[in-house]
């Protein structure tokens, strides 16, 4: 076990998740690096932040609770929890498989909580832990053809709020952000069910944003190590939204 504290950050090998696990890296924390498997992109961000891949479908609750387990065996327990893992797809809600639907749900939501009801042991013996939910923009606002994802993303900021009244007491300070659109791989998703390129999408939402821009990975990251850090220990069971302006003061 190294002396460094350990956080782990799931669905960490792209996007806004890498840019979490090297900020936290940056800060000092030997970071677990989630993906569904063991992969090149895993191993490529692992070396990035000189952590530790954790390979772990975050849909199954087996998988997760054995993923944990072994970093805390051959890392210690984790201080730091960040859950980015997510799934979506997009269909109109009359043509959208449930197989599927159960997909987003059960990877964004319910993964969720078995990721947290897993890491929640080792946070008890350490006294303490920080928890942060990547939820979405599109949990607040909601968003056509994205029933799914829409409602798993709410689901996570319910989910903040009710364990933030529930673990603060135990020095386990439970946040949330919902990004608005981001300059990440899965707006790829969005543009083929627009059926536009990758740069019109930007374009597309970039216009309804009053700061003219989608955002970037990199910004999401620096909120997670605001709300990580020790000394905004009354910052409980809130979701801070970064969307430019997009959405504002509904949650």
């Amino acid at each position: 076990m190294g002396s460094r504290p350990v956080a782990l950050v799931t669905g960490a090998t792209q996007g806004i998740g890498r840019a979490i696990a090297e900020r936290l890296a940056a800060e000092g924390y030997s970071v677990g690096v989630n993906g569904p498997e063991q992969t090149p992109q895993m191993a490529d961000v692992v070396r990035a932040v000189d952590g530790f891949g954790v390979p772990a479908d975050i849909s199954d609750p087996e998988a997760v609770a054995a993923a944990v387990a072994g970093v805390e065996e051959r890392h210690g327990p984790i201080s730091v929890l960040v859950c980015n893992a997510a799934y979506m797809s997009m269909a109109a809600l009359v043509d959208h498989d449930a197989d599927d639907w159960w997909k987003v749900v059960d990877t964004n939501l319910t993964g969720t909580f078995h990721t947290i009801q897993s890491v929640l042991p080792g946070m008890r013996r350490l006294g303490g832990g920080r928890i942060v939910i990547i939820a979405s923009e599109w949990g607040v606002t909601g968003w056509p053809r994205a029933t799914a994802y829409a409602a798993s993303k709410a689901g996570l900021i319910a989910l903040t709020k009710t364990l933030g009244r529930e673990l603060a007491r135990e020095n386990i300070i439970v946040n949330a952000i919902a990004p608005g659109v981001i300059d990440t791989p899965q707006l790829e998703v969005d543009a083929a069910d627009w059926g536009v390129s990758l740069a019109d999408m930007h374009q597309t939402y970039a216009q309804d944003i009053p700061v003219g821009r989608i955002g970037r990975p990199g910004e999401i990251a620096e909120a997670v190590a605001f709300l990580v850090s020790p000394r905004i220990g009354a910052l409980v069971g809130q979701t801070i939204q970064i969307n430019g302006g997009a959405a504002r003061c509904r949650v």
